[in-house]
């Protein structure tokens, strides 16, 4: 296997943080979601689980640095209902990531490229470029999206 160019992100040292909530309000969890990306939190996401005499609940999870952990826990503890925080060591690889921008008929948009081993392997174009292009010109997202990957496709 060759060694990816010096300029490609490597693994990433990260925490994985848990709880499983059963008594907490989904208002509450995006509350929650957002606090945690202001304390910073990589990533948070929620899943559906069934815990203990079948109560439905929720898995909390998110990933952050190992110097975010404290204050993380902190906030869990303090804005959750949970009684207990899982956490441990995770090894992230991430792409290394460039932006181009696409000249659509009705206006620019930054698309994210994640490049490995030297070559475009995903791209994405910017979310809130598409939104705003779509609600200033009346056009459905969607077409939008066509537009760009159209241009991207050649």
């Amino acid at each position: 296997m060759s060694r990816p160019p010096d300029h490609e992100h490597l693994d990433d040292q990260m925490v994985k943080m848990e709880v499983n909530l059963d008594d907490i309000s989904g208002e509450w969890l995006g509350y929650v979601m957002d606090i945690l990306f202001e304390a910073g939190a990589n990533d948070v996401y929620y899943t559906p689980i069934f815990m203990k005499k079948n109560r439905p609940g929720v898995l909390l999870q998110l990933l952050c640095s190992k110097s975010s952990v404290d204050q993380i826990k902190e906030i869990l503890f303090k804005e959750t209902t949970t009684l207990g925080v899982r956490y441990y060591p995770l090894t992230v690889h991430r792409l290394e990531r460039s932006f181009k921008t696409v000249e659509t008929k009705w206006g620019s948009v930054a698309v994210k490229e994640g490049i490995y081993e030297g070559a475009v392997v995903q791209r994405s174009p910017e979310f809130e470029d598409c939104r705003q292009i779509a609600k200033m010109h009346g056009i459905p997202l969607k077409k939008v999206y066509e537009q760009v990957w159209k241009l991207l496709n050649g």
